[in-house]
């Protein structure tokens, strides 16, 4: 449906409310305290900033308007789940608009649902999954795990993400591969390197690790290792001895 239509269907029951909604009551994730330039730690601050003090968050919602056509791809979703049945905010969590990219952050177990209305409803058409990308927030309590997959319409010429954040205890999230059946070996990797399980996935396997390598090599508190190395008559330690900026 398009943007012109959504005034006529706005005073059905719940959906004038609902195409208001922003995720404008959800905060930004909140990282950590950072102290200092650097936020070292354990040693003195030798910088001189030492008394700077910063809050480091990510994805702080965005109110409406988005912008562009960014409003009227996000009506026609909410539209869509709407007349399915859907509470809104049991789906979307928030809209996050940042460098001039539309993020959308959807709950794990709708991801599929969402998906199928991205690639196949007449005025979103986003035919193209990009694959997927994995981060790792340790301080990110009960949402440490990220993936974020980016979509290209061809028809409209556009592009979007959906984020979906789950925790370490249970990585667990649908995979895209049903709609998407690009996204096998991106899958494959994010699931290699930073452990996140996708369901439904038809052959979840490591692809760059061997088998029966323990760990996930790229989440931020995997050890670093590392073998002192020798250089002109100096030894430089691993990385896992060296002083700490993190």
């Amino acid at each position: 449906m398009s943007a012109e239509n959504l005034n006529e269907t706005a005073e059905t029951p719940n959906t004038k409310a609902i195409l208001q909604y922003d995720g404008s009551g959800v905060d930004a994730e909140f990282i950590k305290n950072r102290k200092g330039l650097w936020g070292v730690t354990g040693s003195p601050d030798t910088t001189g900033f030492s008394g700077q003090q910063e809050t480091v968050t990510i994805s702080a919602p965005t109110p409406r308007p988005y912008g562009g056509w960014f409003d009227e791809v996000v009506d026609v979703l909410i539209e869509l789940l709407t007349k399915a049945g859907y509470d809104i905010k049991d789906v979307i969590e928030k809209v996050v608009v940042d460098r001039g990219q539309l993020v959308i952050f959807i709950k794990a177990e709708h991801l599929l649902t969402v998906a199928r209305y991205l690639r196949d409803d007449q005025d979103l058409r986003f035919e193209m999954c990009l694959g997927v990308s994995a981060v790792h927030y340790p301080q990110d309590t009960d949402r440490e795990l990220h993936a974020y997959f980016p979509f290209l319409s061809f028809t409209h010429n556009r592009m979007l993400a959906l984020e979906v954040a789950i925790p370490e205890a249970n990585p667990h999230m649908p995979s895209l591969t049903s709609i998407y059946p690009g996204d096998d070996w991106p899958e494959r990797e994010a699931f290699d390197l930073m452990g996140i399980i996708f369901d439904g996935h038809p052959g979840l396997s490591r692809s760059v690790m061997p088998e029966d390598w323990v760990g996930h090599p790229q989440r931020k508190d995997y050890p670093l290792g590392g073998i002192p190395v020798e250089y002109k008559g100096a030894v430089i330690p691993p990385p896992d001895t060296r002083r700490e900026y993190n």
